[in-house]
C-alpha cells in the first residue's frame, strides 16, 4: 500500500478524526494546570500537557486495539478498526504506540523530576486499563484513574510536588469517567454480554442511568468544593450550573439507553468538561 495510505490507517487508528477522546482527558488536565499554578502555568506547560495528552490518548488508542482485537471484531462499532480488520498489524500497532509515548515523555523530560516520576505511574495505569475489562466488574473506575492522571502530573510540574488538593480533583474527575464511560459502555451491551467482557454497563444493570446521574453529581460536587478555595463564587456557579444543565440533557439522551442517545451523551461530554474548564480560567481572570 502507498505511503499516504498507510498514513491514513494510522490516522484511524489513534482515532485522528475523533478528537472527543482527547479532550477528555485534556480539560481536566488543564483545569488542573491552572488551578496548581494560580492561574495562567505559561505557555511551555500549556503547550507540553496539551501535546502530551494527545500524543498518550494516541499511544494508548494503539495499545487498546491490539488487545481488544479478538473480541472486536465482535462488537459492530468496533469490527472495522485497523488492527480488528487487518489492515495494520499488531507489531506496527505497539511499534507506533510506543513511537508516541516516547514523544510524550521526551515532553515530560523537559519539566521536572517530581512530573518525571509521576509519569512512570500514569504510563502504567495506561498499560492495564485494556486489561482490566477481563478481570474487573467496573474496569470503568481504572480508566477514571488513568484518564485522571494528568491532574497529579500537572501539580507535580508546577509546584514539584502532589498535594492532597490533586488527589481530591482526580477522585471527582474519577467520577465524571465513570459517568461518561458508563454511557460508551451502554452503548456495546448487547455486544458485551455475548462476547463476555465486563463493563460498568451491566454490572449496573437497570441501576445504570441513576448511577450515570449521581456520578455527573458528584464530580461537579467535588470540583465545586475545590475550586471554591480559589477562585470567586460567581466563576465557580455559574460554570457548575452550565454543566449540571448538560448533564441533565444527557439524561434525556441516555434514559431509554438507544444506542445512538447513549453514544451522543458520551461524545458530548468534552463540552462538559470544557464548561469546568472555561469557569476555571474565568475564575482566575477576575480573581
Amino acid at each position: 500500500m502507498a505511503a499516504p495510505g498507510r498514513l491514513r490507517l494510522y490516522l484511524d487508528l489513534i482515532r485522528w478524526d475523533r478528537p472527543a477522546g482527547w479532550l477528555l482527558l485534556l480539560w481536566p488536565t488543564l483545569s488542573a494546570l491552572w488551578v496548581a499554578a494560580r492561574g495562567f502555568p505559561g505557555w511551555h506547560l500549556l503547550a507540553v500537557f496539551t501535546a502530551g495528552t494527545v500524543l498518550m490518548r494516541s499511544a494508548g488508542c494503539c495499545v487498546n486495539d491490539v488487545a481488544d482485537r479478538d473480541f472486536d471484531r465482535h462488537v459492530k462499532r468496533t469490527a472495522g478498526r485497523p488492527v480488528t480488520s487487518g489492515a495494520v498489524s499488531t507489531r506496527e500497532a505497539l511499534v507506533l504506540g510506543a513511537l508516541l509515548a516516547l514523544l510524550a515523555f521526551g515532553l515530560v523530560l523537559t519539566t521536572n523530576a517530581a512530573a518525571i516520576a509521576w509519569s512512570f505511574a500514569a504510563l502504567a495505569v495506561s498499560l492495564v486499563y485494556p486489561f482490566a475489562k477481563r478481570f474487573f466488574a467496573m474496569p470503568q473506575a481504572v480508566l477514571g484513574v488513568a484518564f485522571s492522571f494528568g491532574i497529579p502530573m500537572a501539580y507535580a510540574a508546577v509546584q514539584g510536588h502532589v498535594p492532597v488538593e490533586a488527589w481530591v480533583l482526580l477522585l471527582g474527575n474519577l467520577f465524571w469517567v465513570l459517568a461518561y464511560d458508563t454511557e460508551y459502555a451502554m452503548v456495546d451491551r448487547d455486544d458485551d454480554l455475548r462476547i463476555g467482557m465486563k463493563t460498568s454497563a451491566i454490572t449496573l444493570g437497570r441501576a445504570d442511568v441513576p448511577v450515570v446521574m449521581a456520578c455527573y453529581g458528584a464530580y461537579l460536587a467535588v470540583w465545586a468544593d475545590v475550586l471554591s478555595a480559589h477562585i470567586p463564587p460567581l466563576a465557580v456557579g455559574a460554570a457548575v450550573l452550565v454543566a449540571a444543565a448538560q448533564a441533565l440533557w444527557h439524561y434525556t439522551l441516555i434514559r431509554e439507553r438507544s444506542r445512538e442517545g447513549c453514544f451522543k451523551a458520551f461524545r458530548l461530554n468534552h463540552w462538559l468538561g470544557f464548561t469546568v474548564f472555561a469557569g476555571v480560567v474565568a475564575g482566575y481572570a477576575l480573581g
